[in-house]
């Protein structure tokens, strides 16, 4: 494995999730200082999604057939610009067009950059690389929001603003001058074009992988979006004590990340996806039952486990389908559309439960969710080995 590349591509993504971290947690204070309903700020959260939804599969492909380089420099580039944007916006419009390009420029870096690190990832050892480089984005998830609430009490909303922009601009200039030039990299398979996309998704073990995730950030986005509201309402803890109830579950899968990838490259990755669901299902139920703030901490850790367990053997699973159809790109993309979708559907469904029938019941949701998610990958991923075998990927 070309450890340079690696380096360079792992600081990068974490630089850009540190940015993001940055901010995110500041936007709805920002939106309503400016005016916005409620309305309105779920629409600032919804344009990210959607334009990243929108565009991952053609960012995906396009970078198989062109190379990574020119995307992930881009995207970097272009969240530079979106941090001036945010510092000169003073309209709920604008904050509005500036998260669908944002969401744009996501669709270049992370799945482009986890495309390239799969193509790079030598045989038998895709748990643990994958899993490896996925710290880089736990650990500026966990640590953005701490930063950036830092940051702003010092110095302001503006300074986290042109925060996210340095970090990101630092995070252009590292690909832009230590990756290779896009047509010095390395082709995994020279002689194949990437298998379309209609092809693709006939694939059963696709199909799986893709639900599961979607399963698993569908239940992140109902944790982020309403815990923040359960503990404020049923046990009235500080902003703080939230604030590390939020960033807990990350942060503790984002320590799993290497062992369990350790583990999926010697056992059965397919064990540990559906058991890391069954997990993270048991976690999101026993929100219903939650007293405190001690079982809604046990509740995250929990969560977090089971995310721990099963997202380095998704991604193991994802790099050996890769390589199998010669669309890195392409199976990236489609893998981190699921994600999207979930972090897109997961609030909505929540807040419908909660409006129709109660706060506890988006929690039973997404339990049943998650579990759905589990049994998708049960099914649906038997004989995933034995393919892999004989295609010749294992």
């Amino acid at each position: 494995m070309n450890t340079k590349i690696f380096a360079t591509l792992f600081l990068a993504v974490f630089a850009v999730t540190l940015g993001v971290g940055l901010v995110v947690p500041l936007l709805p204070v920002y939106a309503h200082e400016l005016g916005a309903t409620g309305l309105y700020i779920g629409f600032i959260f919804g344009a990210f999604s959607l334009s990243r939804t929108v565009f991952l599969p053609f960012f995906g492909r396009l970078s198989d057939l062109k190379g990574r380089k020119p995307f992930i420099t881009t995207g970097l580039l272009a969240y530079f610009l979106v941090s001036i944007g945010l510092t000169l916006s003073r309209d709920v419009t604008l904050l509005i067009l500036i998260r669908l390009f944002q969401g744009i420029a996501s669709a270049m870096i992370l799945p482009v950059a986890q495309a390239y690190v799969g193509e790079i990832t030598p045989k038998h050892r895709e748990g643990f690389v994958m899993g490896l480089f996925n710290i880089s984005l736990y650990a500026g998830l966990s640590l953005g929001p701490v930063v950036g609430g830092v940051v702003h009490d010092a110095f302001g909303l503006q300074t986290s603003f042109l925060s996210m922009g340095a970090v990101s601009l630092s995070g252009f200039f590292l690909c832009l001058v230590l990756l290779p030039p896009g047509q010095e990299e390395r082709p995994l398979v020279p002689t194949r074009s990437p298998v379309r996309y209609r092809i693709l998704m006939r694939n059963q073990y696709l199909g799986a992988l893709f639900f599961f995730r979607f399963a698993f950030t569908t239940s992140i986005g109902m944790v982020w979006a309403f815990l923040p509201l359960l503990a404020g309402l049923e046990f009235n803890l500080s902003s703080s004590a939230i604030g590390i109830l939020v960033m807990l579950g990350v942060l503790t899968t984002g320590l799993l990340q290497t062992p369990m990838g350790l583990l999926a490259d010697r056992f059965d990755k397919r064990a540990l996806i559906v058991w890391g669901g069954i997990v993270a299902a048991g976690a999101v139920f026993s929100f219903v039952y939650a007293q405190g703030f001690w079982g809604l901490f046990a509740a995250n850790v929990l969560f977090g486990v089971g995310g721990g367990m099963a997202m380095p053997s998704v991604m193991a699973m994802t790099v050996i389908i890769g390589r199998h159809t010669a669309s890195m790109g392409s199976i990236m993309g489609l893998l981190t559309m699921g994600h999207s979708l979930g972090m897109l559907t997961g609030p909505i469904i929540a807040g419908f439960m909660m409006d129709t029938f109660h706060l506890s019941l988006a929690f039973v949701a997404g339990a049943v969710i998650m579990g759905l998610g589990s049994v998708v990958a049960l099914v649906f991923t038997s004989g995933f080995q034995r393919w892999a075998e004989e295609t010749g990927h294992d």
